[in-house]
């Protein structure tokens, strides 16, 4: 697969995820300068790792939700919460993947990834 290929699979597949807006804003935020790296990211990071079949996309959500937060990246930990509800994981799955960072990456960590995901709970629709 080309990386032309890869990229609008990786573009279609965070559409998807995060919303065709939230996507679009993101990109344009880091202008021409950043355009090199939002390709890779299409390409890459979604286009290729994200679509690979050995991992559902559920799962994948919850590594990358344990990684921005074992690594205290509150914007990404915010993008990436939502991708998780997008991908089927549940409030309470997030919050087991938040206990364990605060085991084994510690408590502050823990803490502020608890604050940045219940921001992120509160401006989700209600579920009826």
């Amino acid at each position: 697969m080309d990386t032309k290929d890869l990229h609008e699979r990786g573009l279609e597949l965070r559409r998807e995820m995060f919303g065709r807006e939230t996507v679009e804003k993101r990109m344009q935020a880091l202008g021409e300068f950043g355009a090199p790296l939002t390709n890779m990211i299409n390409s890459y990071a979604y286009g290729d790792l994200w679509s690979r079949p050995d991992l559902p996309r559920k799962i994948r959500s919850l590594v990358t939700v344990a990684i921005n937060a074992a690594t205290t990246r509150p914007d990404e930990l915010r993008v990436h919460v939502r991708g998780a509800l997008a991908n089927g994981c549940t409030p309470e799955e997030i919050r087991e993947v938040l206990l364990h960072v605060a085991i084994y990456c510690g408590i502050p960590a823990s803490l502020e990834a608890h604050r940045v995901t219940m921001e992120v709970l509160k401006d989700q629709p209600a579920k009826r």
